[in-house]
Order: C-alpha cells, then structure tokens, then sequence
C-alpha cells in the first residue's frame, strides 16, 4: 500500500514538470514516504531526516504518509530542516502544497482526512509494467488495541465499484496483465453507489475484466471475511489462490485484549472454507508475539495454530507500542528479551512448516508469472497463483537480450532465442523446494 503510494505521488509532480532523479543527492526536492505501524519504522525516519540534514543543505524536506499523519506539525520541532508534511489523503493537494513553499512558506502541511478522492490521484507512475496496484479502500473502522492505522488513515472510505472497474479496464488496455486490489481492510469493502456490491461481488467483478489474468488482493480482517470470498475465487481462475488472513494470535484470551473481534474458533471457521475448497488455496498471516499479558500458554496455543493451520508464510512481529493505541493502557508488559525468544521460536517452527509443505510441490507443474531474470543465478524470476517465487529455467531462453520481448503466454513456436520473458506466463515443473522458494524447469 505505501509502494502504491509512493505511485501516486511520482505520478502527480511528473505531471506538473518536475523531474525524478535516481539519487536524493541529484533531488532540489526530498520526500519521505513513511510507515508507523512499528516503532522501529518511526524512528528509521528521523534517523535517516538527521542524516541528510548533515549532508544535504539548500535541500527542501517533506514527510509524508503514516508518520506525517500521526506525528503532525511536531515533525517540524524534531527536525526542524522538514518544510513540508503531508498524510496519505493530502496527495492530490501535492502540487497546491509546494507552490505554497515556493512562494516562500517556510512550513506547509496537509493533514486533513475528510477526503473521499484520497485514492483517485489522477496521475500514477506505475512502477512494474506487467502488475499494478488499485486501491479499492482507504482507512479502517476497527479499533484493534495495538494498531495506530484507524488514527493515520482514519475510518473507511470504499471506491464506487464502477470507479474501480473502470480503472481496471484501462489498466487492461494498457496492457497490464495483474492487478492486486489494496486496502487497509479489503473485505470491508462496501460501494458507496446505489449498487452497494460488497466485496465479494466486486472481486467476482474484477475476474471478468477483459485482458486481466490475475487478480489479488490485500489486507483482510477475519470479521469480515465471508465464504462468498472462497466461493468467487473456486469459481474463477483468474483470481489467484492466495489469502492473507492475520491471526496475531493463537489465543481467543489475547484476541480478545487486542480487540480483535473473533474468537480463535472463528477464525478456524474461516480456515475451515479455505481447506475444504475445490483450488488449493494458499494461506499466509501476521503473528504478534508479546503483546501485553500474553503468558506462555497463550503464546503455546499460538504455536498450536501454527502446527494446526501449517501456514504457507507468515510475517511475524514483536509487539510495538504505539501512540494512540488502547494498548499503551494495559499492563503486564512482556520484557524485549522473552519477545525476542518468542519470535525466533515462531520462525524456526514456519520455517520447518514451509520446507515441508514445499517439498510437497517437487513434482507439480505450476502456472509461473515471469516477473524478471536473475544474471547471477541464470534463472527467471516467477511467481505462481499462489504467491510463491518459483525460479526457474527455460531450454531455449538462456536470458533476455535488450530489445526482445514477447507477450502472450506458452509462446510454443515462437523465435526464442535472447527473448525478455517478463510478463508472460509458463507451465514450470517444479524440481528443488527451499523454505522460501521454488525452483524448476519449463515445460516445453
């Protein structure tokens, strides 16, 4: 989500004559996009702001995003150099923002979240040519105790579906073949139009767009993930068989303190669709080990979801305090030490779950996405359905030569030789499994 919107922003100051340039050195105009929802992010911001005020004076500064939202004009008193701050809902006043410093403002902000357009920025650079991103939905109306999102992002804001639609059929015609729609919570999703699709009909939607072969999407709550989601993904190929469901915990008693609005048992109902559909669906999650009060047989049941589950991958988190957050109120903290044992406990145990059930795939032919080629491995760089990297190599594609390219898919007669397969798709038998790849060799 924050690589899209670092999209829009490029996309917009390109569209007003301003030039981007590969280095901050080269830049007259530096900006920040940032993430709070860890610590460590935070302070990675200030840090690296200090470092180049050392380095880069007569520069212009600006914080934008999740840090700029939440800290507000206090940036401006822990790096005073910051001319500019700016929260996710502000980017189309971009343009109006700068001429503001231009004219001689020394301090300039855009904090306003009363912004239903925050994701129709009418200019975006998109950064991969064959992928792009849509963002269906902004901000989030839950209240779970560790998240600082409801406050940076502020409450939901759902797209009208024709917008989303429409935007995917352009995107279609420009060629992209992957779409993933964003949100901060997708499957809240509600279309503002008399309409009124959810989620589910708006993905079943997003499957019949002409030209597009593989639709994803990303974050979803459990609360408000439905099996018409399973249903729509069993009923049509093009939307990928991958779901992020984050759990964070194994422990209906820690779900609860972290008011995360379901139990342990109905998030394992949500499973339950997944394990019993037709596709084989790929499940990944989010786990927060430490969060106050989490005693050691909460965080056993934890380990028990995971053995239970045997989740694809997981992103696995020590719990961050953060500002406006109703876990700043509980107590019993958890110490750094025990949540650092704990999480190296979690990603040794995923670590040995995803050696074992990716080695069940030696053997299998799996549709590949080509996204790239790596010249030190003199492998292509792929991605199933499924979202695991599958690398592989091609008899009669050794690696691109500039000016190659091909599109379509299975190209079987094609002149081959020194072709860019990025962008097109290949039946890859799979022959060696890692615990965070696959590697195999095209079918021919």
């Amino acid at each position: 989500m924050n690589a899209h919107d670092s999209e829009k922003v490029i996309g917009t100051l390109l569209s007003q004559g301003y030039t981007q340039v590969a280095k901050p050195d080269e830049a007259d105009l530096v900006l920040y996009n940032t993430c709070s929802i860890r610590d460590k992010a935070e302070q990675k911001v200030f840090h690296r702001l200090q470092e180049f005020k050392r380095h880069n004076r007569g520069k212009v500064f600006g914080v934008l995003g999740c840090v700029a939202q939440q800290e507000g004009e206090r940036i401006f008193e822990r790096a005073p150099h910051v001319s500019l701050v700016a929260g996710s809902a502000s980017y189309a006043k971009l343009p109006e923002m700068l001429v503001q410093l231009e004219s001689g403002n020394r301090r300039v902000t855009g904090l306003s979240l009363d912004n239903d357009q925050a994701f129709e920025t009418p200019f975006t650079r998109r950064d991969n040519p064959h992928r792009a991103y849509i963002t269906i939905i902004e901000g989030c109306d839950k209240s779970c105790a560790y998240c600082v999102v409801p406050f940076t992002r502020g409450p939901e804001r759902s797209r009208t579906s024709e917008s989303v639609l429409r935007e995917a059929r352009e995107l279609a015609r420009m060629g992209y073949i992957e779409i993933q729609l964003l949100g901060q919570n997708v499957n809240s999703y509600r279309d503002p139009s008399p309409a009124g699709w959810d989620f589910a009909r708006l993905l079943r939607a997003m499957g019949e767009v002409d030209g597009i072969r593989r639709v994803r999407f990303t974050t979803s709550h459990p609360r408000d993930f439905v099996k018409e989601i399973i249903d729509a993904i069993d009923d049509n190929p093009v939307l990928c068989n991958h779901v992020h469901l984050p759990v964070q915990s194994g422990s209906s008693r820690v779900l609860a303190r972290m008011q995360r609005l379901y139990t342990r048992d109905e998030y394992m109902r949500r499973i339950d669709w997944m394990k019993q559909a037709r596709r084989n669906i790929s499940i990944t999650t989010d786990i927060i080990v430490g969060f106050p009060g989490e005693t050691e047989e909460d965080f056993e049941q934890t380990l028990a979801l995971l053995d239970e589950v045997e989740y694809d991958s997981l992103f696995g988190f020590k719990y961050s305090r953060r500002p406006n957050t109703a876990a700043l109120d509980i107590a019993d903290h958890i110490s750094e030490e025990e949540k650092i044992r704990r999480l190296a406990i979690v990603q040794e145990k995923q670590r040995a779950i995803q050696i074992r059930r990716n080695s069940d795939l030696v053997g299998t032919v799996e549709e590949t996405f080509v996204e790239g080629y790596n010249h030190a491995t003199g492998q292509w760089i792929g991605r199933t359905s499924q979202n695991r990297t599958l690398n592989f190599v091609h008899p009669h594609v050794a690696g691109p030569r500039d000016g190659a390219t091909l599109s379509g898919a299975n190209l079987a007669g094609a002149n081959l030789a020194g072709a860019n397969l990025a962008g097109t798709s290949w039946s890859v038998r799979v022959t060696r499994a890692g615990p965070n790849s696959l590697a195999g060799e095209a079918v021919i």
